[in-house]
């Protein structure tokens, strides 16, 4: 099973531009309005989007990640409430306390780092111990019945076991691996875990027929090392503790292919079915529901069925041998299969629906207009002017006009209003980093891996040409990303 962490869906084009800078002086006479209703008049007579709370939407198509362990991305910034506050209402100098925080990191890499094939790191987490142990007590009872005479030395044999099927495990996920970097998709990582591994693929595939391939590689490597594992076991002799790990590995990967070839999300059979899907409809979205629905399907199948077929006999065994103890193991085995689906599916759907929303946030449309200040104008004055600008933002420059460092708005709601005629707008401000000055072309998920490289509460905004366009704040983004969210699919 692998995991898309991104969009892969290409920046639209369709936007007009809006020609929208720093005004370098007040315009005449304009009366203060509320920020979200202020007409553009900077000095350049550019006009300029409003707070970012109406961001526009654009009809590209719909992606999604076909995740298996889907760690949602943690691509998320919507920490704010969905309703702006009555501060969003209010002009710049009066504005109130709106949390503004920055979008959070996405976490570490949890486990154990064994290596970097192709560059990707790949990581053992720490629930691979438990089932290593769990694989190596219960192949180790198999092997008691099969070769006796080991004693406790078979659970070395059925350690080695366990080492070597979770290696198969990581052949599987190396696939994935290959393809997605031969049709340059970054890979963040692969972790080993509980049940199986899993392929970060940060963004998804631009063609059906490329997810398609991509999906299928996974299963069919798996099926390539069961074929090799048979072509093994001929010349060796049976009831050898070679001819039982060789046995157990060519089966151990049959079922890993087989289970993966199950046509539901998050599986790799499942995102062969949304290929297919996307390829008759043109929409993947319209994949993704469809290949979602059916694992959930899968899920309760997965519940249900596993334990009444061991029950049964079928999968070999006798209904007196699946009494008691065995009888919760399969029960509880088949649960946590379920869930494990029946998530991956969830996720899945909720993270479509978030990458059919990305391409909304995009910097232009969510600048706020700025006016540029020296470092030692009185706060009093710099809001006034920003007041008389319809800005909502003050950048701070040096005489030559180039920008410094932003004042923080929640610097300035600390400040009381009768203090604000003697403190300089220089001890509010934050310096400027690199990661701070953003591109006015940045959209979805460029800009939200933009904004979370560098956490901050404001960014300055500029043109190709290094000119000063505004201010991004972060919580204009994360509302806007709420707002889109809201609306439905």
């Amino acid at each position: 099973m692998d995991e898309s962490g991104g969009s892969g869906q290409p920046r639209s084009g369709t936007d007009e531009p809006a020609d929208h800078h720093a005004g370098s002086t007040a315009p005449d006479a304009p009366t203060p309005t509320p920020a979200d209703e202020q007409p553009p008049t900077d000095a350049r007579k550019n006009p300029a989007p409003d707070n970012g709370t109406d961001a526009p939407t654009s009809g590209e198509r719909e992606t999604e990640p076909t995740a298996s362990d889907a760690s949602a991305p943690e691509t998320s910034p919507a920490d704010s409430p969905a309703a702006k506050s009555p501060a969003d209402d209010r002009t710049f100098a009066h504005s109130g306390t709106a949390k503004t925080r920055p979008p959070k990191r996405p976490r570490e890499p949890g486990g154990l780092l064994m290596g970097r094939p192709f560059g990707v790191p790949v990581y053992v987490a720490p629930s691979w111990f438990l089932v290593a142990a769990l694989i190596t007590w219960v192949f180790g009872g198999q092997l008691d019945r099969v070769l006796p005479e080991l004693g406790a030395a078979r659970y070395l044999v059925s350690l080695f076991f366990a080492v070597a099927f979770y290696a198969s495990v990581l052949v599987h996920e190396l696939a994935h691996t290959v393809a997605a970097l031969r049709f340059k998709l970054p890979v963040r990582r692969i972790q080993l875990q509980f049940f199986g591994g899993v392929s970060e693929i940060e963004k998804e595939a631009e063609t059906p027929g490329r997810e398609f391939v991509l999906a299928f590689v996974g299963p069919l490597l798996s099926l390539v090392l069961a074929g090799l594992f048979y072509v093994a076991l001929q010349p060796v002799e049976p009831g050898t503790v070679p001819g039982v790990l060789l046995a157990g590995l060519m089966i151990s990967n049959l079922i890993v292919a087989a289970f993966n070839l199950l046509p539901g999300l998050p599986l790799d059979g499942g995102r062969m079915l949304r290929a297919v899907v996307w390829k008759i409809t043109g929409r993947p979205m319209s994949g993704t529901i469809a290949a979602a629905w059916v694992g959930r399907a899968l899920a309760v199948s997965v519940l249900i069925g596993l334990p009444l077929l061991t029950q049964s006999g079928a999968l070999g065994t006798t209904a007196e041998d699946s009494v008691g103890m065995d009888t919760v193991t399969d029960a509880l085995l088949a649960a946590i299969l379920a869930a494990i689906i029946w998530t991956g599916a969830g996720n899945s759907l909720r993270m479509a629906r978030l990458r059919e929303h990305l391409p909304e946030l995009r910097a232009r449309n969510l600048t706020r207009r700025a006016v540029p200040v020296e470092t030692d104008t009185p706060l009093s004055e710099a809001l006034r002017r920003a007041n008389a600008a319809g800005a909502r933002a003050l950048v701070v420059v040096d005489p030559d006009g180039n920008p410094l460092s932003l004042v923080r708005e929640a610097a300035i709601v600390g400040v009381p209003e009768h203090r604000r005629p003697w403190v300089a707008v220089s001890g509010l401000a934050q310096d400027l980093t690199d990661g701070m000055r953003i591109s006015v072309e940045l959209a979805g998920e460029d800009l939200l891996d933009v904004l979370r490289a560098t956490p901050a509460t404001e960014y300055l905004v500029v043109e190709e040409t290094g000119e000063i366009y505004g201010v991004l704040s972060a919580a204009d983004v994360e509302r806007a990303f709420v707002k889109a969210m809201a609306r439905p699919s």
